[in-house]
């Protein structure tokens, strides 16, 4: 790949800088000519996914899609078989199989993340909902032989490989996901919801993760029955979408899915969507820093009539960013700090949720009173015509966008599977956008009324102490070494019941990944507009959408060292007016154009990201400078972003991994250097009480401006038109005023070793962080050490994962990260562990990064994996416009080549296992972590204090800085 660069001469921009005249606004110069927007059908006409499907002899229903962009195959199985299955006693076990289904079958022992590790699977996943279980993986079109055997030999030949020691091994690890789902801020509210709305004994009743007691009693033989009852291939969807066709698919499918016996067919339970028979409120009192409202209906599923009309009535109601309520509630009333309102379909019902957040200080009674009176309303007058095409064109630019990806958890597989298991229509999903682009406002607003006008379902969570549940009670799942039954106890075994058969390998062994050729990442071109202002560009196709991210050198880093949270603040109210268009209309000009405009800061740079339909790039860029150069700051926006900063902020110190992430930098940094700013989080709530819009303004012209700026974009549109758009929108700004700049003098300075437990009471889970400081140079060659931190921490099959999550069940996931900044780099490790298990955790992770940099390196077999893995999988990890972006930014901000992703191969192909080993014990010191522990202290302050290590236990009011002082 060559790089071209279309830089115009430093002398010729300077003189055309200097003679542009005063320029009006962008948005105001260009209304007059600015195109109409593409229509909601122009944007659907835009959306096919052609499809070929046949159905082997044994029922499974396969469904092919042909797209050539890239070399690559997403692989989608879908289960008909989710939660709504469940008969009472066996809550969970669809999510506990999924699971199950990723340790090996009879002739692929082992863990099944292995082998698709080595072909260089990406979007590899599974998920279990109420209505389906899936397996999904996207392989180099040459590993898709693999790939087919992996799926059927689960599908086919599970059985065998399912032992005791698999379901206690897997049941301790589901038993983790669920507390550490349950130990977030309001990590109780959907067990309430599902049965306050649908009751225990109807199928959506529960929730999918099940329940302590259903998991604890699972035996072998009940799990097994499960899987027989419900996977066959007749219950299945088989999608393949990417670089093949129905040719080419269905031999192959034929040969490693066709000798499958068919099982028993999942019975649809009955569903009759109803309305609740009366309303019913209950309360609940939880570690949380605001007040949340949920009110919740029971709709029909997503097959029904109104199933649409009631998305567009959501989104007008509650979606938009210029939603009704967020207009009254929000912007206008100031009683919430977000609000939200969305169908929630599910195949045979789902719920209309509606959720606010009420401002700290305001009596949710009020609130209660105020969402009366506004869906009152919006039920007697509905939403208005231009609602509903914003609402409809936002769905639809949305649905383009994800359906650039062939797979993963949105793509074009899923898209065809998920219509083919709950409406028998692949193509489900074009019925639907039709809909949607008939859908009126007469229609929404009767679904609305249908449905909305009925009694609900409330639930308040409100500040507090977190009742006690039985759900978070600990269970040790410490494997068990079990003793060999003597023979008279064999023989006694043998008349209860019959003895599971020994399965041996029952097929030809697995096939072997053919050659695959490698990567080749876009073209990218430099360029500059007439300000000087460096453009950088790639081009993709597969899509009509553009993606830009404006790039500034700012950052958590730029943030006034006495006022922590400016950039925060500064960065909510540029978004919400400019000089020309309050918070509304610029919401709604958002809209119209399906223009997805945000702004977020990363530890070294701050971004201006704009992702739109091509066809409406002229007018988004528009808007976009709009925002980025002329944001208002008015007093009012300042004042109530501020109230939804500062309950951002006190929700951050009610959340684990918020905690630990505010006391992590101080140590592994030290307090003089600039990233001990990163420790404040969105920002310290003293400072941001006392901003003004003055404050804003000077971080604003301090910081994002053009001498600070560069573009990234990644387009089907010819880099001349996008150039034309960015020299409109942008090519007259120039830089006014001293810029700012960062300070970086004081070197990083690591704590002394030891323990910070910060006292999180009644937390059935530790959220245990490790970090140290290391003298990596940022822009240095660093493949080797992140290469081998693949094998330690970095991937699934790591050896901290695969320790405290497979082998000990533990936790739900645990990994290790080099953190890559612009001026250091610094190693994480992060695991959240049921909260008995602590101490031994933290003595687990400190064998397994000890033996990894002395005595224990990396195996052939872990380097052979590593290396074909990150090999294969660089087709798949770069086949959206979005991975693309991020790419060519990160190149830039290291100061790698543009090709640099075009040589990476070779760069893997040239290292060896020791060059690894040895970069990792250059970079890492098993001794120098300083330790975070977020958890209840009087359950884990003893397990820490076994370890050797200073232990110091702080409160979360004294890690905020708002414990009282002592007299």
């Amino acid at each position: 790949m060559k790089t071209a660069h279309l830089l115009c001469r430093a002398a010729a921009c300077a003189l055309v800088a200097a003679a542009a005249p005063m320029a009006m606004p962008a948005a105001i110069a260009q209304e007059a000519a600015a195109p109409e927007p593409a229509s909601v059908a122009e944007l659907v006409s835009a959306i096919d996914i052609p499809y070929e499907q046949f159905t082997l002899d044994n029922g499974l229903r396969v469904i092919v899609h042909t797209d050539r962009k890239a070399p690559i195959v997403a692989v989608s199985v879908w289960y008909d078989v989710g939660a709504k299955h469940e008969p009472e006693g066996e809550t969970g076990f669809a999510h506990l199989f999924e699971h199950l289904m990723f340790n090996g079958s009879e002739n692929a022992p082992g863990d099944f993340f292995a082998p698709l590790r080595e072909v260089g699977a990406t979007d590899l996943n599974g998920t279990t909902s109420f209505d389906r279980t899936n397996y999904f993986e996207t392989v180099p079109r040459p590993a898709l032989e693999k790939a087919l055997y992996l799926e059927s030999d689960r599908m086919g030949y599970l059985l065998g490989a399912v032992t005791q020691e698999v379901l206690d091994e897997q049941r301790g690890v589901v038993q983790n996901e669920k507390r550490q789902g349950d130990n977030q801020p309001y990590g109780l509210a959907w067990y309430s919801i599902m049965e306050g709305v649908f009751g225990l004994d109807h199928p959506y009743g529960h929730g999918v993760i099940g329940s302590m007691a259903d998991l604890d009693a699972a035996s072998l033989d009940t799990v097994k029955n499960w899987f027989r009852s419900h996977y066959g291939p007749n219950n299945a969807v088989l999608v393949l979408a990417g670089d093949i066709d129905a040719a080419e698919a269905r031999p192959l499918v034929e040969k490693y899915f066709g000798a499958i016996e068919r099982g028993p067919k999942s019975e649809l339970p009955e569903i009759t969507p109803a309305p609740m028979a009366e309303t019913v409120k209950e309360t609940m009192s939880d570690n949380v820093a605001a007040t949340r409202i949920y009110r919740i209906w029971s709709i029909p599923g997503m097959t029904d009539e109104d199933a649409v009309p009631l998305q567009v009535a959501g989104g007008v109601l509650g979606g938009l960013s210029s939603s009704r309520l967020d207009n009254i509630l929000v912007r206008k009333e100031k009683l919430a700090v977000s609000v939200s309102a969305s169908a929630d379909t599910m195949a045979q019902g789902g719920t209309f949720d509606l959720i606010v957040n009420v401002r700290p200080g305001v009596d949710p009674e009020l609130v209660e009173q105020r969402l009366d009176e506004i869906l009152a309303d919006y039920l007697a007058n509905g939403p208005t015509a231009e609602e509903v095409q914003r609402y409809a064109t936002d769905k639809v630019s949305g649905i383009l966008e994800n359906l650039e990806s062939v797979g993963g958890f949105g793509g074009k597989a899923v898209t065809l599977a998920e219509g083919a298991l709950y409406a028998d229509n692949p193509g489900f999903y074009s019925e639907q956008l039709d809909r949607l682009a008939v859908t009126t406002p007469e229609m929404a607003q009767a679904a609305a009324q249908k449905w909305l006008g009925q009694p609900y379902y409330q639930l308040t969570i409100s500040p507090g102490e977190r009742e006690a549940y039985t759900e978070s009670q600990s269970v040790d799942t410490t494997p068990v070494t079990v003793q060999e039954p003597g023979p008279d106890q064999i023989e006694e075994a043998s008349q209860e019941a019959p003895a599971e058969p020994q399965v041996t390998a029952t097929r030809d062994p697995m096939p072997e990944v053919g050659q695959l050729t490698d990567l080749d990442f876009p073209d990218v071109t430099r360029t500059t507009l007439s300000n000087g202002v460096e453009v950088i560009y790639a081009h993709r196709d597969a899509v009509p959408v553009t993606q830009i991210a404006m790039s500034f050198d700012a950052g958590t880093v730029a943030d006034p060292v006495d006022a922590l949270g400016t950039q925060s603040l500064m960065l909510s109210v540029m978004d919400e007016g400019t000089d020309t268009m309050d918070s509304i209309a610029l919401a709604e000009a958002k809209e119209r154009l399906g223009a997805a405009i945000s702004l977020g800061s990363s530890t070294d740079r701050t971004t201006a990201s704009l992702s739109v339909p091509s066809p409406n790039l002229p007018a988004a860029v528009d808007l976009f400078a709009d925002i980025v150069r002329n944001p208002a700051f008015a007093p009012e926006e300042v004042d109530r972003l501020r109230n939804q900063l500062l309950a951002s902020i006190s929700q951050e110190l009610t959340s684990p991994q918020g905690l630990a992430m505010r006391a992590l930098p101080g140590l592994v940094f030290g307090k003089d250097s600039p990233y001990n700013k990163l420790g404040a989080g969105r920002g310290d709530a003293a400072a941001v009480a006392e901003l003004t819009p003055q404050d804003l303004v000077a971080f604003h012209d301090a910081w994002l401006r053009p001498d600070k700026a560069k573009i990234f974009v990644v387009s089907d549109l010819p880099l001349e038109q996008v150039t034309a758009a960015l020299e409109t929108g942008f090519g007259n700004w120039t830089a006014t005023g001293e810029a700012g700049s960062k300070d970086f003098s004081a070197a990083a300075v690591q704590a002394p070793v030891g323990i910070l437990l910060i006292d999180r009471p009644d937390s059935p889970q530790s959220y245990i962080v490790g970090g140290q400081l290391t003298t990596l140079a940022p822009r240095g060659e660093l493949l080797p050490v992140f290469t081998a931190n693949d094998v330690l921490g970095g991937d699934f099959l790591s050896r901290i994962n695969m320790d405290l999550r497979e082998e000990k069940h533990w936790s739900y996931g645990a990994f290790g990260i080099f953190r890559r900044l612009e001026n250091a780099v610094s190693y994480m490790i992060i695991a959240p562990v049921q909260a008995d298990k602590t101490g031994e955790s933290i003595a687990s992770l400190q064998r397994e990064v000890t033996g990894f940099l002395t005595t224990d390196g990396i195996t052939p077999e872990e380097f052979d994996l590593t290396i074909k893995g990150n090999i294969r999988e660089l087709s798949g990890g770069f086949e959206t416009s979005d991975s693309v972006l991020g790419a060519m930014q990160t190149n830039d901000l290291f100061g790698r080549p543009d090709d640099y992703y075009d040589t990476i191969a070779q760069k893997y192909r040239a290292l060896s296992r020791e060059e690894l080993d040895a970069a990792s014990r250059e970079a890492l010191n098993p001794d120098a972590f300083v330790w975070v522990v977020v958890g209840d202290a009087e359950t884990v302050r003893p397990q820490l204090d076994s370890l050797g290590l200073p232990v110091e236990v702080i409160s979360v009011d004294e890690l905020a800085g708002t414990a009282p002082e002592d007299e």
